[in-house]
């Protein structure tokens, strides 16, 4: 079953971190990366950039309204996603606990829903 992970943090923490501090995060970041693709978990994933750089798109009663930043406003933001191939949640849980962005918020966990089209002979019933 596929899971993704969001990782929350905290902005403010994040861009307070010292340069080695940072060089110390993107290193185990990437070990941690290539212990999923060892472990044949990693399917994809990506850091962010900040919300500094966010634009969110809605669309209301047939208008589409951009709008710079994030979609919604909090301490902590949405910095990156991992997605993976897990068992169960059981063993999703184990492998966000493993990561190195824990620390700095923590890790969402959802399951990922497949769309599946109408015309799709293999669809749910």
């Amino acid at each position: 079953m596929k899971y993704i992970f969001l990782v929350i943090l905290d902005e403010r923490k994040f861009e307070a971190l010292s340069g080695s501090d940072l060089q110390k995060l993107d290193d185990e970041s990437i070990g941690y990366t290539q212990a999923l693709q060892q472990g044949r978990h990693w399917v994809a994933g990506h850091a962010l950039e900040s919300t500094h750089s966010a634009t969110t798109v809605r669309v209301r009663s047939g208008k589409v309204a951009v709008t710079d930043g994030p979609f919604v406003e909090t301490n902590e933001q949405v910095g990156g996603f991992i997605l993976v191939e897990a068992r169960d949640l059981n063993e999703a849980i184990l492998l966000a606990s493993k990561m190195p962005a824990v620390h700095l918020g923590g890790i969402e966990i959802r399951p990922v829903r497949e769309l599946v089209h109408s015309k799709d002979p293999a669809r749910r019933a």
